[in-house]
């Protein structure tokens, strides 16, 4: 596996950390411990999440997220908990796959993996407060259910085509950072029409 397509592997899981990362430690684990996915030698360091233990937390914590994430503002609370956690996982996700050894590429790769973890939950997280202000809670639930497709598609691409993971990236990166944009635009629509009214 070349450069490009270890640093490819490596942003795709920063970012998807971002939005789910327990889904994303628990799937890359199960792939990796039935065989499903067959790691080249760069990131066999990935070994890790093939532990038993790592698959059973990571899911029993996924499926607490995926509850959480359905419920209109609880998710809000849920994101606002994960602020630290999630950039952190994705930073070490990071730096697992690309896996340097020199320390100077260590701490570049964990800041740009913490970097793109932190882009994609602002973006989640941003996102999920302007779809709060909606009274219904079907669109917070289609949002979520969204998330949860988006990340099960980026994850098996990410690591079955590492050829298209920096595509892939890049398709979330363009995505989280639109989002964010969206999500400013429809809040500032917001706060101006609730200052009408009262």
């Amino acid at each position: 596996m070349g450069a490009v397509e270890l640093v490819g592997v490596a942003a795709s899981l920063s970012f998807l950390a971002g939005w789910r990362l327990y889904a994303c430690v628990a799937a890359a684990g199960m792939a990796m411990r039935f065989g499903f996915l067959d790691l080249p030698q760069q990131i066999q360091s990935l070994d890790a999440l093939a532990n038993p233990w790592v698959i059973g937390v990571a899911g029993v914590a996924a499926i607490a997220e995926l509850v959480a994430d359905k419920v209109m503002w609880f998710d809000s609370l849920w994101d606002g908990a994960h602020t630290f956690i999630r950039p952190l996982g994705g930073a070490l996700l990071a730096l697992a796959v690309v896996d340097a050894h020199d320390p100077a590429w260590q701490v570049i790769v964990f800041l740009l993996g913490g970097g793109a973890a932190l882009l994609s939950h602002s973006a989640k997280a941003s996102a999920r407060a302007a779809v709060n202000t909606s009274p219904e809670p079907i669109s917070n639930i289609a949002v979520s259910t969204t998330e949860d497709v988006v990340t099960a598609g980026g994850l098996w691409l990410a690591l079955s085509q590492p050829a298209i993971a920096i595509v892939v990236a890049l398709v979330l990166f363009v995505g989280s950072i639109g989002l964010i944009i969206l999500s400013w635009r429809i809040l500032t629509r917001l706060k101006r029409w609730w200052s009408s009214v009262l």
